[in-house]
């Protein structure tokens, strides 16, 4: 984990902090860890911790007088069921995050006819299972599915990828654009302001490791490719 090695550096000086609440600990971080954004504080399911997000969407756990830190999932076995309570929450930001996207900030293949449930897909244009996935989405569509597909060229913002989604996003027609690309021909180059750089990044931030990377509006990331009539039983339309 990238922010481990400065953990641990600040576990070797904790005898020296007392951390009492959240300004305590956001001092604390701060001076131990200069350049780690802090996005919430709050007390954790376990009394006397409290859970640490970041802006990087990484979780960690502080003790109230902060003299231990430990990094990982937190689960619950209450009511004798599983639950990853991190995850959840984790869930809960991809949601709230991928619900703040405008709609005229997605390429958005709709649903015929009635709008049964929708998914945002993180895509890299060249992604072999990105494209197998892209097949797919008529039949999404017919059984009621809204596909947006939100920016991930796995290469880097630059790469030929990167430029590939501009001139997709550029593109009079978006969406014919962007399914000639996806089947491996050329589409004609442009440049516009586009989002593609920061889609990039917030896929960097919501825990985007590979493409394609779907969401539910529920927050659940589903890695990789799924067939529509699967991906259909995953939201309870089938």
């Amino acid at each position: 984990m990238k922010i481990l090695k400065s953990i641990l550096c600040l576990s070797m000086l904790a005898p020296a902090l007392l951390v009492a609440g959240e300004a305590e600990i956001t001092s604390s971080f701060k001076k131990i860890m200069p350049s780690l954004q802090i996005s919430s504080i709050d007390k954790s399911e376990i009394k006397d911790l409290f859970t640490v997000e970041t802006e990087g969407g990484e979780v960690l756990f502080t003790s109230s007088n902060g003299d231990f830190f430990i990094t990982g999932d937190m689960y619950s076995t209450q009511g004798g069921k599983l639950q990853n309570l991190t995850e959840n929450r984790r869930g809960a930001r991809r949601a709230e995050k991928v619900a703040s996207i405008k709609p005229d900030q997605k390429i958005t293949f709709p649903a015929i006819g009635e709008t049964k449930a929708r998914i945002a897909v993180f895509t890299d244009i060249d992604c072999g299972y990105c494209r197998k996935l892209h097949n797919e989405v008529p039949a999404m569509n017919k059984m009621g599915i809204e596909v947006s597909y939100l920016a991930y060229p796995r290469a880097g913002v630059g790469s030929d990828s990167y430029q590939k989604f501009v001139s997709a996003w550029c593109a009079d027609d978006k969406l014919k654009a962007m399914t000639s690309a996806k089947n491996g021909q050329s589409i004609e180059a442009k440049t516009c302001e586009n989002p593609v750089a920061s889609q990039f990044e917030l896929g960097q931030k919501l825990g985007v490791t590979g493409t394609p990377a779907i969401l539910l509006e529920d927050g659940r990331l589903i890695p990789g490719y799924m067939p529509a009539d699967k991906l259909a039983a995953n939201l309870g339309i089938l």
